[in-house]
């Protein structure tokens, strides 16, 4: 191992001495290749206080003030560094494990500002704003885990992924948000039983405002103090993995808020942002895009990025709004924009950013996944950078969702118009590892809930969620659904207040809960369904043309060559005697059924499975002839033979 692979690498950084930069520490910052900077700058307790450092390249004069000096900006100046780095640092006696803290930043104008710590792994809880002193020590409880997870987080496993917004999960008696550790045990428990294999989080990173969802972030190193202390969310993840379990974190490293105390003008000058607006003002957010082109920014975020998957043993990252970073001309105008050098709109420092942030991700942990939230064709977002992609390891497929609902909204009557839109999705499913995203922006806004957007009478609703979920899980793609849709919460989702889960008293909403467990045990059990999901080996289609019946049938292969045939309805009206080809004889038993009464549906089906015929139809040696529900879909497995 090099020097430079020495230092970026795992074991190195650790062994190194926290909070005291180094020449080559130095040199990787300036470079924008340091990916473990938290471990030099921000507030490192000591025997007798604390270690500080700050970059601030363009301040006047820079100071710590805290309840351990009586927030007296004279009391604790830092000094900068002599390498001209711009970094501030120094010792500070009296701090304690949790007093609070800023940097009082003087300008070279003379103006003085208050920022918290952008290392910070605690802040006091919102509205406070200002940093705590913490050290991260804890006890992991989590080996199994972690010594089988690149087995669970594989591209061949499965995955179902149970997206999460922990304000609004559940709530106590009083309304109030559940902590961390209350929220690991009662999700761990939930989630177990449903049958979800991971739980994606809406960013825990702090924010200062609640309705951002956590989206608009100024502590990139600190979970939020709504629900608990740092210990308290490392035992959150270290309960879900013990429960077996993963976790992914939202993470945005596409903007950042303006507020006071943020990054905004950190020093008095654009720092971590371009000054002009028209490449550092997102239009749709209000809010900052960071200067990807700045490598000590690029060190930032890339550390932050690390510190998740170091520190907290998480297991994956869900990058946000990928497209708008790598669009210069993303939700602008014509003359709003500025070209890269080659006169084109795609932002050429983003691209490199996000390819650092995957190779350095993957490298030091192989084990975990990297998930692109990109709504656009941008080529190769999840194939390796050597081959000219970005780097990721999954990518949302915005388009099947998009597509989909669509359809689905549609009136049972005109959906033969409409019927591309759901085989057109496999056109492109294996050009990118795609993930089906049933997400918390599709209950959002007015929209309303997944359940509300079916047609029909509330009969005909529930059977059209049951039928889209069925979808979903038998389609190629890994799967996340946002909570709530799991039983058909009807309310749109309100971040102000916990689901309504006294509705699972109702046995429509019940039934469809009892569905999403029974899709999430076939999808865990059956290879077919997960094993190939990223090669065109494990799909094929039946009829994908039976538009006049709104019907579709095709095959899931595993890679052995088992087989799956499932057969989707999306119409109100029975059909008796409908013939679909079948790749060998003999016995089809029919797995799952979203018609059977247990889920709410009427009871019709195939009296658990059907006779395959010598009679060639679709291409097909052989036939089935079943009998289709309403709004239903039906998955079989051939028995195996007798003898």
């Amino acid at each position: 191992m090099n020097v430079r692979e020495a230092a970026h690498g795992t074991d190195a950084p650790r062994r190194s001495t926290r909070g005291s930069l180094t020449s080559h520490d130095v040199y990787l910052l300036r470079e924008g290749t340091h990916v473990r900077l938290y471990r030099k700058l921000g507030c490192h307790l000591q025997a007798r206080g604390a270690h500080f450092g700050v970059w601030a390249p363009n301040a006047e004069r820079v100071s710590v003030i805290g309840e351990f000096n009586g927030w007296n900006p004279d009391a604790n100046p830092l000094a900068p560094r002599a390498d001209g780095c711009g970094v501030w640092e120094g010792h500070v006696a009296g701090v304690l494990q949790g007093h609070a803290y800023k940097y009082r930043i003087v300008t070279r104008e003379g103006e003085w500002l208050d920022k918290a710590d952008p290392f910070a792994f605690f802040s006091e809880t919102p509205p406070g704003t200002a940093s705590r002193a913490w050290s991260l020590e804890y006890e992991w409880g989590d080996g199994e885990w972690m010594g089988q997870r690149r087995r669970r987080n594989a591209l061949d496993a499965p995955m179902a992924i149970y997206e999460v917004h922990l304000g609004s999960w559940r709530r106590d008696q009083r309304g109030s948000s559940l902590a961390y550790p209350d929220l690991a045990h009662q999700l761990a428990d939930y989630v177990r039983e449903v049958g979800f294999t991971h739980v994606e989080l809406l960013p825990v990173t702090e924010h200062p405002f609640y309705g951002s969802w956590g989206y608009q972030c100024t502590g990139y190193f600190a979970p939020t103090a709504r629900y608990g202390t740092p210990q308290d969310f490392k035992y959150f993840v270290d309960v879900l993995h013990r429960a077996g379990i993963g976790v992914i974190l939202d993470w945005v490293p596409s903007h950042f808020p303006a507020d006071a105390h943020g990054l905004a003008r950190f020093d008095g000058t654009y720092l971590y942002e371009h000054q002009d607006p028209r490449q550092g003002f997102h239009p749709e957010w209000n809010s900052s895009i960071f200067n990807y082109g700045r490598h000590e920014v690029r060190a930032f975020l890339l550390s932050s990025a690390l510190f998740w998957l170091d520190e907290y043993h998480v297991d994956g990252l869900r990058v946000d709004a990928v497209a708008s970073m790598l669009y210069l001309d993303y939700a602008r105008n014509e003359g709003e924009w500025i070209p890269n050098r080659h006169g084109g709109r795609e932002n050429l420092e983003a691209i490199e950013f996000l390819r650092m942030l995957n190779e350095s991700a993957y490298r030091d942990h192989p084990d975990v996944q990297l998930i692109a939230e990109e709504s656009t064709a941008w080529p190769m977002v999840s194939r390796p950078v050597y081959l000219g992609g970005l780097g990721f390891g999954l990518k949302w497929n915005m388009g099947w969702m998009h597509d989909t609902l669509k359809y689905m909204q549609q009136d049972p009557i005109h959906r033969r118009y409409h019927h591309d839109k759901l085989t057109f999705s496999l056109l492109y499913a294996f050009s990118e590892n795609f993930v089906l995203p049933l997400s918390h922006d599709e209950v959002v806004h007015g929209k309303g809930s997944l359940i509300g957007r079916m047609p029909g009478d509330a009969w005909q609703q529930f059977a059209n969620l049951r039928l889209l979920l069925g979808y979903m899980w038998t389609h190629p793609g890994k799967k996340l659904l946002f909570m709530g849709g799991e039983f058909g919460q009807r309310p749109e989702w309100n971040h102000d207040a916990a689901l309504e889960w006294f509705v699972l008293e109702h046995a429509e909403h019940a039934g469809v809960q009892r569905w999403v467990k029974d899709l999430n045990r076939l999808y865990r059990s059956e290879p077919a369904l997960h094993q190939i999901d990223f090669d065109a080996r494990g799909f094929e289609w039946i009829d994908c043309e039976d538009r006049d019946a709104s019907v579709l049938s095709f095959l899931r292969r595993a890679a052995d060559g088992g087989e799956l045939l499932v057969v989707c309805h999306f119409t109100p009206v029975p059909r008796r005697n409908y013939v679909v080809g079948a790749p060998v004889g003999g016995r089809w038993r029919e797995l799952l059924n979203s018609d059977a009464r247990d889920y709410g549906g009427s009871g019709m089906g195939n009296f658990g499975g059907v006779e395959a015929a010598p009679v060639g139809v679709h291409g097909r040696p052989f036939s089935l002839t079943l009998t289709l529900p309403p709004l239903a879909v039906l998955v079989f497995k051939r028995e195996p033979p007798h003898g």
